[in-house]
């Protein structure tokens, strides 16, 4: 079991050493601090069970801390210390969310005692807190894939045929396309819902500890070995086991992967017998495990174990019809979690979202249409908004499907958004310059630097073109074609 940490706050040193030693007689781990600047350093480096803090401590003081404690929605239960023993100090601290107060001169059996307290309604917190998210993710129905193309129809189906079974599923796409979103509506719908859905990113796992972690191990098989530890195996028993990225195993581990799903059997590291497992398997990778096979970095037998019902998932610009769908859900689903009103999104917006190729699939866009409902200040999502999160350049872009005017509003935003200290008129200037230069120039080559020529299809006279060339500095340069 691990030790409780307590943070002792207070500006008297005898006082704080006093606390100290009649926690740690009681086996707990005491943080000092003795004003609250130090005591919020030491909260952001620790994790602490319990906080005592005193009132009128060096600023922030107790009360301070303990509301700032409360914004962020997660810390220490907090008990507030003081020597004023009035009615109003009792009533802030409360009001402001502290667990319970202590008035000096306190018995220390008191104190232990509120400590006490504060640490079992801390566990019960978090007890109903892990109840909570596993019923969430027993039994909420989740919203796997939003779409109305052909291609996403018969992902539908084929998660509807394989859920009630028990066959391996291998889910094959790019990153961002949705892929545990799938393996989740597959557990979700299968007679295993009522038990775990276990994800794990293996590739995420450092190599040295990926099998220690999937198969587990027991109390001093290597050295921090402190006590028995379950795998993920043993941790999904009875429901499903999501083994994301799973090009990216270890060959050496592929061996005793395979093991598994032949025997039903996990061995733990250190363990003198195997453990029987009913897990479902699975597994997912954004790589072309076919190739992996053919370059000997992905054994043959494992891939067909895995790959019994192959699902493939097509990137977003493969699907853009989808497109409007997807932007309407988000839409949707974060402006009631932010509880705004919802945002409108204009024809132009729609267009450049269809236009752009989301190199980041569907998780690019629900990002960015995030931080266009949190950053647009009116009603609407305008197209230089979205402009601005594509970071002004064109990669993922098909450049020849845009119009010019997308062009102009996309590389003017990015500009704009550089230009902050200027007046208006010298964005102005300047913008137009940037435009008219090379748009002379352009004219002009084509034209061979026949001026008549160029001033009639720039609709301009020819001394106004001349007056131009000399004032943007636009100097003869050779024609296309000629030596």
């Amino acid at each position: 079991m691990n030790k409780k940490t307590i943070l002792v706050a207070d500006d008297e040193e005898s006082l704080r050493t006093i606390i100290k030693n009649s926690l740690e007689a009681k086996d707990y781990d005491v943080l000092l601090a003795h004003d609250g600047s130090e005591a919020a350093k030491l909260m952001s480096h620790h994790e602490v069970d319990v906080a005592l803090l005193d009132i009128r401590m060096p600023s922030p003081t107790g009360l301070e801390l303990l509301e700032s404690i409360q914004k962020k929605g997660q810390g220490p239960l907090v008990i507030i210390m003081t020597a004023v023993d009035t009615m109003n100090s009792a009533i802030e601290a409360m009001k402001r969310g502290a667990f319970d107060y202590l008035s000096k001169p306190f018995d220390l059996d008191e104190m232990e005692i509120l400590v006490e307290k504060a640490l079992e309604s801390r566990a019960l917190e978090q007890e109903v807190l892990h109840l909570r998210q596993e019923v969430k993710n027993k039994y909420a129905s989740p919203q796997i894939l939003v779409g109305k193309t052909r291609a996403i129809q018969e992902i539908y189906k084929m998660i509807g045929k394989v859920a009630i079974n028990n066959t391996t599923v291998l889910i094959q796409g790019e990153s961002g396309t949705g892929k545990e979103l799938i393996a989740r509506a597959v557990h979700h719908n299968s007679l295993r819902n009522q038990y775990p859905f276990v994800p794990v990113n293996v590739a995420a796992i450092p190599k040295d500890l990926l099998e220690s972690e999937l198969f587990g191990f027991m109390k001093g098989s290597f050295t921090g070995a402190v006590q028995d530890h379950a795998g993920y195996f043993e941790k999904a028993n009875r429901g499903t086991l999501f083994l994301d990225e799973i090009g990216d195993l270890p060959l050496e581990l592929q061996a005793k992967l395979l093991r598994v799903l032949q025997d039903g059997e996990v061995e733990r590291l250190g363990a003198p017998k195997s453990i029987k497992v009913d897990v479902r398997i699975v597994a997912a990778t954004h790589r072309n495990l076919e190739h992996l096979v053919k370059a000997e970095k992905f054994r043959v037998d494992l891939y067909y174990r895995l790959n019994v019902v192959p699902i493939n998932v097509p990137p977003l610009r493969a699907r853009i019809e989808d497109i409007p769908v997807l932007t309407d859900h988000f839409i949707a689903l974060f402006c009631e979690e932010m509880g705004v009103p919802a945002k409108k999104l204009p024809l132009a917006t729609r267009r450049l979202l269809q236009k752009y190729k989301w190199p980041g699939n569907v998780r690019e866009l629900e990002n960015i249409i995030k931080r266009a409902i949190v950053l647009s200040p009116g009603p609407a999502i305008s197209p230089e908004t979205v402009n601005s999160f594509l970071e002004g350049s064109f990669e993922g872009m098909d450049v020849t499907d845009l119009s010019l005017e997308d062009i102009i509003r996309k590389k003017l935003s990015v500009f704009i958004a550089q230009c902050k200290n200027y007046d208006m008129e010298d964005i102005y200037d300047s913008v137009i310059q940037r435009v008219e230069r090379p748009l002379i120039e352009l004219i002009l080559d084509k034209t061979r630097w026949n001026q008549i020529q160029a001033a009639k299809i720039l609709g301009i006279n020819r001394n106004t073109l001349r007056k131009k060339i000399a004032q943007l500095k636009i100097s003869r340069h050779l024609a296309r074609g000629e030596g």
